[in-house]
């Protein structure tokens, strides 16, 4: 769906905020049905759009939660990551590694950055370059490449 060289998504309308600044636009109520969220929009053949309209939420930075227990930290980050990789290996890591595994995971920009890195489709940075990154390598190696089903995190592993 498009308005004049505006492109809108076709996700549900979930930001009413959106609505409003998009109406103030003066852009039509049917183009609002088509998006989300703000950087869904994309404006063509404008190279001097900055994008400063549009709004960014910092997410705050990962910190490690010491006193937490480690069976508790295992279960909290095997839900974090809701993967194989997890389930399979979080019970024999160390309390170190545990943190490591952590801050890889929670980092906001490592979303897509993690499998680059543990399929060496790109360089790893070298604060994450440690036991765990050698772990989820060896684990990437063996393992077909696809999101697991949700119903193995029902099955206990400790």
């Amino acid at each position: 769906m498009s308005c004049g060289s505006l492109h809108l998504c076709s996700a549900p309308l979930i930001i009413m905020d959106l609505c409003t600044g998009l109406q103030e636009r003066g852009l039509a109520l049917q183009t609002l049905a088509a998006c989300a969220s703000p950087d869904m929009a994309i404006r063509e053949g404008s190279p001097a759009d900055l994008r400063k309209d549009l709004l960014e939420v910092p997410l705050p930075p990962w910190q490690e939660c010491p006193s937490k227990p480690l069976q508790a930290k295992r279960a909290w980050l095997l839900y974090e990551s809701r993967n194989l990789f997890a389930k399979e290996n979080l019970n024999s890591m160390t309390e170190w590694q545990l943190n490591l595994y952590g801050g890889l995971i929670n980092e906001p920009s490592n979303n897509w950055d993690i499998d680059y890195w543990a399929t060496k489709a790109k360089p790893t940075p070298e604060v994450f370059e440690n036991d765990v990154m050698v772990m989820l390598r060896e684990f990437t190696k063996e393992q077909r490449l696809r999101q697991p089903d949700l119903e193995y995190l029902f099955e206990p592993s400790w």
